[in-house]
């Protein structure tokens, strides 16, 4: 067992990043979970030659490439919709974040997509249902509605999307669109109120104003 003081290393510990260099070039360290685990990744490899994954991880390598440190995320998204072949995109939008999915349905519909958007409250339900009380809700004493992100992905599903975005889902309202959507998805907007919706600020200031967070 690890703990604070002693964590068991993983990926994020190593120096070496053999897994990148070319098979017997360079040495893995003693705590490579590519090494210790051959077999799990042999049956992963095996997904690739599904059709519909190998196409994505395709046109996935094919977009890196093209548009390394040059493209914006939103145009790696055109050009990633535009190697699937898709022609329908879906974005699963937060209601804080609606300015932006409007920004980003015209960008996509510019580039000739088909666009569907779909709110984060759509069909909600008081937050009770899900076994909340009262004092749990952001504004006690009131009607308020869950996220309903099952709800997003089955209404994008529906409409034939064939690329879904998200813009700014709530954490844990992600995972779950993720787990539910049929369609495949990808992230233009992680949600962080106070970074502006950039969270990995706070990693680039963990040493300095965000140093809290490494003290537990």
């Amino acid at each position: 067992m690890s703990d604070s003081n002693n964590p068991k290393r993983t990926c994020c510990d190593c120096g070496t990043q053999a897994c990148a260099a070319e098979p017997g070039t360079a040495k893995h360290p003693s705590f490579c979970l590519q090494t210790a685990n051959p077999e799990v990744l042999a049956t992963a490899r095996k997904a690739y030659t599904d059709p519909a994954t190998r196409a994505v991880a395709a046109a996935a390598a094919r977009t890196e490439a093209s548009g390394y440190c040059r493209d914006t995320r939103i145009e790696e998204i055109i050009a990633f919709a535009r190697r699937l072949g898709v022609t329908h995109l879906g974005i699963a939008c937060c209601i804080g974040l609606k300015r932006e999915a409007r920004a980003a349905a015209e960008i996509f519909r510019a580039a000739g997509f088909e666009v569907t958007s779909v709110i984060c409250k759509a069909g909600g339900m008081p937050k009770e249902e899900l076994g909340l009380e009262d004092a749990e809700k952001i504004r006690p004493g009131g009607f308020e509605a869950s996220c309903n992100p099952v709800g997003q992905a089955a209404l994008l599903d529906s409409a034939g999307c064939g690329l879904n975005v998200l813009v700014g889902l709530c954490v844990g309202h992600d995972s779950l669109f993720f787990k539910h959507s049929k369609a495949p998805v990808t992230v233009l907007v992680a949600k962080d109120r106070v970074t502006g919706h950039n969270p990995a600020a706070v990693l680039y200031n963990s040493e300095s104003y965000y140093r809290r967070l490494r003290e537990g």
